[in-house]
């Protein structure tokens, strides 16, 4: 395949997968067909079928796409060792993802909170090693006193839920906001804010 053809390959996946989490998030996995699917992206049913042969191997490119832009966001545990400059980076990040690809968190919320049925074992083969790392870094902090004394799995999953609160409740966020989304200065106070309660949190000033 030439590198044209391969190029347009890939955007044609990009542009379905968009898509196919747009309308996973509004209707479901139960809720969505394929058709639907080709529908919003705009492309002959067929066309679809050609890249993805059916649904549940659509969703499952989706929610392992997702896991791959989150373990980009986190990127920076590896980056660096500071854990302030670790925990700003990856705070941002994860709120950035939260307010431009709201969609996808909502997608990945709903399969966990109906225990992962789709992903199943390849939810553990993709997540657990990932997130073990993670803790072991800020295991490190605490132990070379850096940072305060705190469960590390608690940590990262106080980060996960204040972050992703904005993408998985957006309509309660913009309902409480006047039914406004948030401005680019709210959201940038939003990020402050989470940044500054769990630096403090754990002894470090923002």
């Amino acid at each position: 395949m030439g590198n044209h053809k391969i190029e347009i390959r890939r955007r044609n996946v990009d542009k379905i997968l968009l898509a196919a989490e747009k309308v996973f998030a509004e209707k479901g996995y139960a809720g969505t067909s394929m058709g639907d699917i080709a529908e919003e992206v705009e492309l002959p049913r067929s066309n679809l079928h050609y890249y993805f042969s059916t649904k549940d191997e659509l969703y499952r490119a989706v929610l392992l796409g997702l896991l791959e832009v989150w373990k980009q966001d986190a990127l920076c545990f590896e980056m660096f060792d500071d854990p302030r400059v670790v925990l700003t980076s990856y705070i941002r990040a994860k709120m950035n993802n939260s307010r431009t690809r709201p969609n996808g968190s909502k997608v990945w919320a709903n399969e966990i909170i109906h225990g992962a049925p789709l992903l199943g074992e390849a939810l553990d083969e993709s997540l657990y090693e990932w997130a073990k790392m993670k803790e072991a870094k800020v295991r490190q902090w605490v132990e070379s006193k850096r940072i305060l004394a705190v469960e590390p799995s608690a940590l990262l999953y106080m980060i996960w839920a204040s972050t992703q609160h904005y993408a998985d409740f957006g309509h309660q966020v913009a309902v409480l906001n006047e039914h406004q989304p948030l401005s680019d200065l709210q959201f940038e106070r939003a990020v402050q804010t989470v940044t500054q309660v769990i630096l403090r949190g754990i002894g470090l000033e923002p």
